[in-house]
C-alpha cells in the first residue's frame, strides 16, 4: 500500500470513528485498526452538546442519528440536601435553533452504529475488525504500521498514524510511554431501566443530575427516550482495569441511602435490575500530543473525568482539528505532515485542559455535603438559569 494520502487510525471508538470520516472528507484514504472482532457497546449513554452534534451534523450523520437521539427539554439540577429541584435549565428545540446544533443524548451503541454505518459506505475509508496496532517505524517515505490479524502479521506504509486507542492507548505507550493513566478515586456505576418503571415525573424528557454528600447521581433518556440512562458516582478503592465488571445493586443502595438521599434519587437506583462500574481513570493533564507523524486523539491524548458530559466532544472536536489541520498542510512529505500535527495540538491543549479542570471542579461541587452543600444550592438560585447556561457559552458554541 502506498502512503501517499493513507492515514491510519488506531481505535474505532467515537473518537476514531469521526476522525476517519472527517480525514475522508478532505479527500485523504483511511485505514482504522481496531482490535476488537466487532464493535460492541461500551457503557451506555453519551451527552453531545452543540459543539460535538454540531461537526457530526456537518459530515452527514443527523439522519442516522436523529432516529436515536433525545433533544432534552431541560438541565435539572437536584439537591440532596433539599430533597428536589434548584434549578432547571431549558434547552429543548429553541435553544437547539440558536445554537445552530441540537444539544444531544444518545445511547452509546447508537451512536457508534451510525459511525460505522457511515464509514461503511464511504469508498475512501477501511475499517479492519481484529486487527490489532503492534509498532510504527518513522522512515524517509513516510512510516510503516504493523499490525496483527490473528496469527497474521502485516505492515503497510503511511503518511501519518493517528492514535485514537482509548485511554490505555498503546500509541502513547509507543509514543510517551511514562504517561500513565492514574486512577481518580471514584468509581462511575451505570444501568439503564425503561422509562415506564418511573413516574412520568421522572421519566420526561430532561437530564437530572443530583448533587448529594461524597456522590451523585445522572438520569437522562436514550433511545428515542424509550430508556432512561443512569450513572452514580461514588469513591472508592476498586480500580480494576478494563471496561467495567458487574456490580452488586446493594452495595450502591446503602451510598444512597435515607436520610442523606431524598426518595426519588433513590427510587431510581432502586428500579435498575443490573449495574456494571467502571474505576475513572485520567490522563494528566500537559502530556504529549504528537511526535513526528504520529498523534494522539480523544481519550487517548486526554481521558478525563467525565463531570462536564464532554469526554466524547472533545474527541469528536480533535477528530475536526486535525482533520483540518492535515488537509491544510504544507506538501505531503514528512516535514508538512508533522508541522501540522504539532499545529492540531497547540490548537487543543489549552481548551481540553479547561474542560479537564471544569469537569474536576465540578466534581467537587457536586459532592459537597453539609453547610456548603447549602452555599451551592443557594448560589445556584441566585444565579438563575440564564446566567447558569451562559457559563457553557464557552464550551458550547465552539465551532471547528
Amino acid at each position: 500500500m502506498a502512503a501517499s494520502r493513507t492515514i491510519f487510525v488506531a481505535g474505532a471508538g467515537i473518537g476514531g470513528l469521526t476522525a476517519s470520516l472527517a480525514l475522508a472528507a478532505t479527500g485523504f484514504r483511511v485505514v482504522i485498526l481496531e482490535k476488537a472482532e466487532r464493535l460492541e457497546e461500551i457503557g451506555a449513554g453519551v451527552q453531545l452538546s452543540p459543539n460535538a452534534s454540531r461537526v457530526l451534523i456537518g459530515l452527514g450523520l443527523q439522519p442516522r442519528l436523529a432516529a436515536h437521539a433525545v433533544i432534552p427539554d431541560a438541565i435539572s439540577l437536584m439537591s440532596a440536601r433539599s430533597g428536589g429541584e434548584v434549578a432547571r435549565l431549558p434547552l429543548g428545540h429553541a435553544a437547539a435553533f440558536a445554537a445552530g446544533a441540537p444539544y444531544w443524548v444518545i445511547h452509546r451503541a447508537d451512536l457508534q452504529a451510525a459511525l460505522q454505518a457511515h464509514v461503511n459506505d464511504h469508498p475512501d475509508i477501511e475499517l479492519r475488525l481484529g486487527c490489532h496496532f503492534e509498532d510504527v517505524v518513522p522512515h524517509a517515505k513516510g512510516l510503516t504500521v504493523v499490525h496483527r490479524s490473528g496469527v497474521m502479521r502485516a505492515q503497510d506504509l503511511a503518511l501519518a498514524l493517528i492514535g485514537a486507542d482509548g485511554i490505555w492507548s498503546t500509541v502513547r505507550h509507543h509514543l510517551f510511554p511514562e504517561a500513565q493513566p492514574q486512577f481518580s478515586g471514584l468509581i462511575a456505576w451505570r444501568g439503564t431501566l425503561e422509562a415506564t418503571q418511573l413516574p412520568r415525573e421522572y421519566a420526561n424528557r430532561r437530564v437530572q443530575l443530583w448533587m448529594g454528600p461524597n456522590a451523585h447521581l445522572v438520569a437522562y433518556p436514550i433511545s428515542g427516550a424509550r430508556q432512561i440512562n443512569i450513572v452514580a458516582v461514588v469513591p472508592g478503592t476498586w480500580n480494576r482495569v478494563g471496561w467495567g465488571a458487574p456490580g452488586d445493586g446493594n452495595e450502591l443502595k446503602n451510598v444512597f441511602a435515607a436520610p442523606k438521599w431524598p426518595s426519588p434519587a433513590r427510587m431510581m437506583i432502586g428500579a435498575v435490575d443490573g449495574w456494571r462500574k467502571f474505576a475513572l481513570f485520567t490522563v494528566p493533564d500537559g502530556g504529549g500530543w504528537s511526535k513526528g507523524t504520529i498523534a494522539l486523539l480523544g481519550d487517548a491524548a486526554h481521558a478525563m473525568l467525565p463531570f462536564a458530559a464532554q469526554g466524547a466532544g472533545m474527541a469528536i472536536e480533535d477528530a475536526a482539528v486535525l482533520a483540518r489541520c492535515l488537509a491544510e498542510a504544507a506538501g505531503e512529505n514528512g516535514a508538512g505532515v508533522a508541522a501540522a500535527l504539532k499545529r492540531y495540538a497547540r490548537l487543543r491543549r489549552a481548551r481540553v485542559a479547561r474542560v479537564q479542570r471544569t469537569a474536576r471542579r465540578n466534581g467537587k461541587i457536586y459532592h459537597l455535603g453539609g453547610p456548603l452543600a447549602l452555599a451551592r444550592d443557594l448560589t445556584i438560585r441566585a444565579m438563575g438559569p440564564r446566567q447558569l447556561l451562559a457559563r457553557q457559552d464557552w464550551i458550547h458554541d465552539w465551532r471547528a
